[in-house]
């Protein structure tokens, strides 16, 4: 943004500090308006026809442009994509280990990619892998869903999962039991 004497243009559309309209005054004018003011004559809008000026305090305008932008990357959530591979010939508990992972993953936030890898002669039985990736799908189906169909990328089968929204999150203790004891 351009301040005070970097501002180029011969006549500008003038906005006091309250946000009032002063009209179409000279770029000397509005400098010493904003001087006298103890303020800043700040170029808002160049490309307008006549470009377009505010009177402001631009060090407290800036420390709250900052401010605001500082809160929004605070608020801002990160989603990760983490993989998970799995083979044609995977054993079962492998693939329960590769789906507590995903849960895991997807009660985090993350989004998770699914690979099916073929090897050799696997390529000719494409049908193993879909079956493989409707398991996963199905076995994390309470924590993320598709966002599309597998697709085939050279030798690997793979799909994304999402995280659902009102995925259930970690299981919140059980009550312990004040009961005495029977039998004792």
């Amino acid at each position: 943004m351009l301040i005070n004497e970097n501002i180029k243009a011969k006549e500008v559309r003038l906005i006091g500090e309250n946000g009032e309209q002063l009209g179409i005054k000279s770029t000397a004018f509005a400098r010493d308006y904003a001087y006298d003011r103890e303020l800043d004559l700040v170029l808002i809008a160049p490309q307008a026809t006549p470009p377009v000026c505010r009177v402001m305090d631009y060090g407290k305008y800036r420390f709250e442009r900052d401010k605001k932008e500082k809160e929004a990357r605070k608020k801002q959530q990160i989603v990760k994509v983490k993989e998970v591979k799995l083979s044609c010939r995977i054993d079962t508990h492998d693939f329960e280990t590769r789906v507590n992972h995903a849960k895991r993953f997807l009660t985090g936030g993350d989004k998770v990619k699914v690979i099916v890898v073929f090897r050799g002669r696997e390529m000719t039985h494409l049908e193993i892998g879909r079956e493989m990736i409707a398991r996963f799908e199905e076995a994390v189906a309470e924590f993320g869903a598709a966002d599309k169909k597998p697709v085939m990328e050279g030798r690997f089968m793979s799909v994304v999962l999402s995280p659902l929204k009102n995925s259930p999150s970690k299981p919140a203790a059980a009550p312990a039991d004040d009961s005495p004891a029977s039998g004792k």
